[in-house]
């Protein structure tokens, strides 16, 4: 993920990339598609997208992540990635409550990936998207950020996803909030 421009993630914290089996593995252009070479053949399925097992919960969540955003992939394939762990880490948050706080970084990382290439989140194949799909890492974030009181962090996050044409609604109900308790600080503090 390191290599999409835009996007300062540096490295997975505790992975060595060279260790992981499909690091170094390349595609080659069948027809008009990429094939990723595999033992049992070839397949269109990126090494990062291929990573994450659906069984995989808590701290193997976590690593598997990690890793798979070390591995060759595209845009969308990170997304997918990042979007699926915040949403198994939010599912799972009563078994490995520890996840929560990876949870914002994941979230985070995905809006910054959508902000660098924000056709990984899109219908549309050119590079400047008119449409995009419904992300779910992001307004969870949100969500997670208002539940805790952190309306001012949660409105800077909303923010950064209108326009993605997502989040509108949550920009204008922190921003009432957000002026709501303001007003209560000056009445109370004039009294």
């Amino acid at each position: 993920m390191a290599a999409i421009p835009g996007v300062r993630f540096t490295g997975s914290p505790g992975v060595v990339r060279e260790v992981l089996a499909e690091a170094h593995v390349r595609p080659q252009m069948s027809y008009v598609s990429l094939m990723w070479p595999t033992a049992e053949g070839s397949t269109s399925a990126t090494p990062a997208s291929r990573h994450m097992p659906m069984e995989a919960s808590g701290a193997d969540l976590v690593n598997r992540v990690w890793e798979a955003l070390e591995l060759p992939g595209e845009a969308m394939d990170y997304h997918f990635v990042l979007q699926g762990a915040v949403d198994r880490l939010w599912s799972g948050r009563r078994f490995y409550p520890e996840g929560l706080e990876l949870l914002e970084v994941f979230a985070l990382l995905d809006l910054e990936l959508m902000e660098a290439a924000p056709q990984a989140v899109s219908f549309d194949t050119g590079l400047v998207p008119a449409s995009f799909v419904h992300v779910t890492s992001v307004p969870r974030l949100v969500m997670l950020l208002e539940r805790e009181g952190a309306f001012t962090e949660a409105l800077e996050v909303a923010r950064r996803l209108a326009p993605f044409e997502q989040g509108e609604d949550a920009v204008a109900r922190l921003s009432e909030k957000i002026g709501a308790l303001a007003a209560e600080a000056t009445v109370g503090g004039a009294a």
